[in-house]
């Protein structure tokens, strides 16, 4: 593990998170870390979600807990509600729950103060990631799977770091039997009715009988070239969009031609599959229609022309709401808001999905909600200066339509605070002197807004 730390950008001294589910791998790291806690100056965190998807989550929650109470550790340990999964939209089951634990990381991230989430994945984990994703027909930057560095996908302020990334499970193994390590076996890691659990169990062992021992470790190998090289490409297809005079772009190598309109795509919130990108790329002039409320086309000097297909205008409900109660709630564009204002005691309630805890002072007595509009900026949570929403949006890959009904909420005098979807404004977190705060919660009714 130090060895594997040394070759990323380790945390300065303070506080790191580590996400441990009770598994052996996070047992592992929350093991090796807390050995090497001491001489590196980390005040480590321990972060657990209980996705409540079966019977007995709550038991590897308590073992966590238990565990971290006997390492030193402090703990942040939430569960989602149960039945949750059943009001995804448009999403997996895993997916969905892969976005409830990284914005429940960064939140605890941020609670604590610390710039790194510490995670366990391994070598195996990437091995079944790239066949998963060569089985998807993926090009070389789903290829790439996971990067041992690489910013939260809730909170670009936040970095993840997956030091355990080219150690094969075997080790681990060793490690835990090693260290008289005791860990929890998920039952659903055996389940085959998941397609990941398929290729664990029945493709990797029938190739590694094929093509002998290391082969996790190989096939990680090979995700990791394959990553930095598509980050290479990502980098120059950027540099080439913010050209004044670019390349022409029928001069451009093929693998940059894809990426430069990958790049356009998912900036627009459009998924650039491999029919869109090659209808693009060999048919300039001819319209894609990708089914987002856009037609797209690509001119011959590389760059995309969009065309609204319905006119979308902006939305200009709005609607004042006092806030000189102590608590109270307000239904508005299809998410219904509540909020309680108490005197700050120093303790924050743990984070969790739909819930923000302000400094009530900062936000005011008197706010705005509305939609979002043209010039609006924001300041998340660990940006160090606002920007514009159009552009937090297009980071975030939200599909154009999609903005249009987003929720956001103003101070009386028009500063943003809270945006639906993001985390909350930089200007307005708890913070020593608080006195008193704001709990606001949302969820939302309604797949839809008024304008829509």
């Amino acid at each position: 593990l130090r060895t594997a730390l040394a070759a990323l950008p380790a945390p300065a001294p303070g506080p790191l998170v580590v996400g441990v589910s009770g598994g052996l791998d996070s047992v592992v790291l929350l093991d090796g870390l807390v050995r090497l806690a001491r001489e590196s100056g980390w005040d480590l965190t321990v972060a657990h979600l209980d996705h409540a998807l079966r019977a007995g989550s709550d038991a590897d929650a308590r073992f966590v807990d238990q565990l971290a109470r006997r390492l030193g550790c402090p703990s942040a340990i939430e569960r989602l509600p149960t039945g949750w999964h059943r009001e995804r939209q448009g999403e997996s089951v895993e997916m969905a729950a892969r976005r409830h634990r990284h914005r429940f990381l960064a939140r605890v991230a941020r609670g604590v103060g610390a710039g790194h989430v510490a995670l366990a994945h391994h070598a195996d984990d990437q091995a079944e990631l790239l066949l998963l994703r060569l089985l998807r027909g993926a090009g070389s930057d789903g290829l790439g799977g996971l990067r041992a560095v690489a910013p939260s996908p809730a909170d670009p302020g936040i970095l993840l770091l997956r030091p355990l990334l080219a150690l094969p499970r075997a080790v681990l193994e060793a490690l835990a039997r090693t260290g008289g390590l005791e860990w929890r076996e998920d039952p659903s890691n055996a389940d085959p009715a998941f397609l990941r659990n398929r290729v664990r169990h029945e493709v990797l062992p029938y190739l590694a009988g094929i093509a002998g021992p290391g082969l996790a470790g190989r096939l990680a190998r090979t995700a990791t070239i394959l990553g930095d090289e598509a980050d290479w490409i990502a980098a120059e297809a950027d540099r080439w969009l913010r050209a004044a005079r670019p390349r022409a772009f029928g001069r451009l190598p093929v693998a940059l031609q894809r990426a430069v309109l990958r790049e356009q795509l998912w900036r627009l919130g459009v998924e650039a599959t491999w029919e869109r990108v090659e209808h693009l790329r060999l048919h300039p002039g001819s319209a894609l229609t990708p089914g987002t409320g856009l037609r797209l086309g690509r001119r011959p000097d590389g760059h995309l022309d969009v065309t609204p297909l319905e006119r979308r205008t902006w939305n200009p409900d709005e609607v004042r709401v006092p806030l000189g109660t102590s608590a109270g709630s307000v239904t508005f564009g299809g998410v219904g808001i509540t909020w309680r204002r108490r005197r700050s005691a120093g303790r924050v309630p743990p984070p969790r999905p739909g819930r923000e805890t302000l400094d009530a002072d900062a936000v005011g007595s008197g706010i705005l909600l509305r939609h979002w509009r043209p010039g609006d900026r924001f300041q998340p949570l660990g940006m160090e200066r606002p920007a514009k929403l159009q552009d937090l949006w297009v980071n975030r890959k939200v599909p154009r339509a999609e903005r249009f009904r987003r929720v956001v909420a103003t101070t009386a005098d028009g500063r943003l605070f809270w945006v639906e979807g993001l985390p909350p404004g930089e200007a307005f977190r708890i913070g020593p002197a608080t006195r008193h705060r704001l709990d606001w919660t949302w969820n939302r009714t309604s797949p839809e807004s008024a304008a829509e």
